[in-house]
């Protein structure tokens, strides 16, 4: 798996290491012996059929359901089995398959959520509210407007978002993990149900938020124009076991990945 790691992502060391993870609900094995390293500034690509573990194997990587076996390193420390907001503490934001918005609320509000991370709420700060409190709140703002225009969400912003195109909540939800100022960026299927000018929308505010704030992505995709597109290696799942790894267009046409997603017969 090193092997195919571009040289530059190579010297900049790994954000990311996760060795043998297995994870199992009863007697169901979700995912079994599943290695795999990001690299800082990588978009690395997590693919496969529907049920093939890559939920699973990111809620093992966040901590919502920790693995059974194996490690997780997070800059080079042990993070296994750390608390889903410890993990969101040490640098790690995610998006979810299903959107998980707040509905009555506004994009704006919701947007905000993401700083919670950043905030210091107490008795004192909160009765010193013009000496301590409101410098945190305004730096919270100045970020949240900061990212907002990065996604172009202004004309929605004072919107509920209930009454928004589902192109528009899944960028509402990647405004909500950038404003977390994550180094390492988890997207489930964050292009789910839109057309193919969200997607390339989509797709290009990915790439920005590699070039212009330095996250380092996990991408779970579907859409394999997509993953060939924009990510620097991929992993292929299968019946929760790797099936594949390295670049791309080499995994795509990998016999086990088509077999996988098409079926023996069309494979062949």
């Amino acid at each position: 798996m090193e092997d195919c790691v571009p040289k530059e992502f190579h010297q900049a060391g790994p954000v990311l290491q996760c060795t043998g993870i297995e994870r199992r609900f009863g007697g169901l094995v979700a995912v079994t012996g599943v290695d795999l390293s990001i690299y800082r500034g990588e978009i690395f690509g997590l693919v496969g059929p529907n049920g093939s573990g890559k939920t699973t194997l990111t809620n093992a990587i966040t901590g919502f359901y920790p693995p059974n076996k194996g490690t997780i390193k997070l800059d080079g420390k042990d993070i296994t089995g750390t608390a889903p907001h410890k993990v969101a503490g040490l640098g790690v934001a995610r998006t979810f398959q299903n959107l998980a918005l707040f509905n009555g609320m506004s994009v704006l509000d919701n947007i905000l959520l993401g700083r919670h991370i950043h905030m210091r709420p107490g008795v004192i700060r909160t009765a010193l509210y013009w000496w301590l409190a409101r410098p945190d709140e305004m730096r919270n703002r100045e970020i949240v407007e900061e990212v907002i225009e990065f996604l172009q969400l202004e004309s929605v912003r004072h919107e509920l978002v209930d009454g928004i195109p589902i192109g528009m909540k899944k960028r509402v939800e990647l405004a909500r993990a950038l404003v977390a100022e994550p180094h390492l960026l988890i997207l489930d299927e964050p292009m789910a149900g839109m057309n193919q000018e969200e997607k390339e929308y989509m797709a290009r505010f990915i790439l920005d938020a590699r070039a212009e704030r330095g996250v380092s992505v996990l991408l779970i995709e579907h859409s394999m124009d997509v993953i060939t597109g924009i990510c620097d290696r991929v992993l292929a799942l299968n019946y929760g076991e790797m099936i594949a790894t390295g670049k791309p267009r080499e995994v795509v046409k990998d016999p086990r990945v088509i077999e996988a997603y098409i079926g023996v017969g069309h494979a062949a």
